[in-house]
């Protein structure tokens, strides 16, 4: 009976024993695969790079020289955190890391960590580049072309109920002073009543002067759209001088003026011609050639000085365009008819066919009329038909194949 029972207890601890034994080799086994779950990874991103990451958590310098060599890249590393292991990632390009099972991955260790040690458990799966989401520069801000005296932001919009027009002050760049300082202020008019006017406040010693200031003109609907904004830009020197800086001019038609539409625009300045106008007055307007389309651009910009018919002041004023050649009448075109004012602003854009063996024949006729009387005329053309400023605008539209070149005209009365 005794020797029964030693050798029931020496199978039962033969069997406790064995699988003792086999719950060690398995807790070996299990820490084993933990340790090789890194080495797992296909990895042709950055492979030193990222073992140097996952390798030790433990080993600070190992870490550092990883945050070296990361911080030479301009590509950012896209990591998968371990909350997400285990999902499938396709459509990868590039040599990026696609996983494909759902291996376990070791658990983070807790305590203080540093932004290196949070890495563990997850892996690189791709790179960012940083210069794909850079916002947009303005280049209003920094574009500015040769020779430019300043630029000017302003924004506008109608109050259809009330009769308003406001009109937002924003600022001005690069301003372009007689002397070193500049103390600038801006005067406002609505054309084309030069009589009256808004002022802004006077900048003092700088020359990207911050305005941020409202006014408000009272225009009816009827008349919004043959009224022009002119911005009359002055420094104010230690003698308490006025020089003009430049201006700005912005006709209101063909823009959509609502409560609802608040239009931001910037103009560049202009130098205000301040020559007196000639004796039947002046107009300025923009040539432009096409080679490659065949088209003659001109742009009706504005006219001064001219010489109202008294007896029917209300009676519109217009520009007629017309192309010749060989003096033989080819088309026309028209502006709108302005009402009641002898500086009539109107930013008309015209195009004709123009083929550029015709361009030694051809000529361009610009009329100013007062319903059918003629204020004015002027032509512009090849050394056949003009000579002065007139063929020189030409020759240099030619020369200037697809810019706009613009140039003051007098006008004479002959027919």
């Amino acid at each position: 009976m005794a020797q029964s029972a030693a050798v029931a207890g020496g199978v039962i601890g033969g069997i406790l024993l064995f699988v003792l034994l086999g719950i060690t080799a398995y807790l070996l086994w299990k820490k084993f695969c933990h340790l090789l779950s890194y080495e797992k990874l296909i990895n042709p991103v950055k492979t030193a790079n990222a073992n140097a990451i996952f390798q030790d958590q433990a080993n600070s310098e190992i870490q550092l020289k990883t945050a070296v060599v990361l911080s030479r890249s301009r590509s950012v590393p896209f990591i998968i955190p371990p909350t997400l292991h285990g999902r499938d990632w396709s459509h990868l390009t590039n040599e990026e890391q696609v996983q494909e099972d759902s291996d376990p991955y070791m658990i983070p260790q807790s305590g203080s960590r540093s932004s290196f040690h949070s890495l563990a458990g997850a892996y690189v799966v791709g790179t960012i580049n940083p210069d794909l989401y850079k916002f947009p520069e303005d280049i209003s801000e920094t574009d500015f072309p040769d020779g430019n005296i300043g630029r000017l932001w302003f924004s506008v919009e109608y109050e259809q109920e009330s009769e308003r027009l406001l009109v937002s002050l924003i600022k001005a760049r690069k301003l372009q002073p007689p002397a070193d300082s500049c103390s600038p202020f801006v005067k406002i008019y609505l054309l084309p009543d030069e009589r009256s006017y808004l002022q802004s406040k006077t900048k003092r010693k700088t020359l990207n002067p911050q305005f941020d200031e409202n006014f408000v003109f009272q225009v009816s609907s009827k008349m919004l759209l043959q009224r022009t904004l002119k911005f009359l830009v002055y420094h104010v020197d230690k003698e308490k001088k006025h020089h003009l800086l430049g201006q700005v001019i912005f006709p209101l038609k063909n823009e959509a003026l609502t409560e609802d539409n608040k239009l931001v625009i910037w103009r560049d300045l202009e130098k205000e011609n301040m020559e007196p106008p000639s004796e039947y007055g002046d107009i300025q307007f923009s040539l432009s050639y096409n080679d490659y389309l065949g088209r003659l651009t001109v742009v009706v910009l504005r006219a001064r000085g001219l010489k109202l018919q008294e007896e029917s002041p209300a009676v519109g004023v217009y520009v007629k365009v017309s192309l010749m050649n060989h003096n033989k009448f080819i088309k026309s075109k028209k502006t709108a008819a302005l009402l009641g004012t002898p500086n009539p602003v109107y930013n008309e854009t015209f195009s004709f066919k123009a083929d550029q063996t015709e361009l030694d024949t051809a000529s361009l006729s610009l009329s100013v009329l007062q319903k059918t009387l003629l204020l004015g005329r002027v032509v512009v053309g090849p050394f056949m038909y003009t000579r002065g400023k007139e063929l020189e605008h030409w020759n240099e539209m030619i020369s200037k194949p697809k810019e706009l070149v613009k140039r003051w005209h007098a006008l004479c009365h002959s027919t």
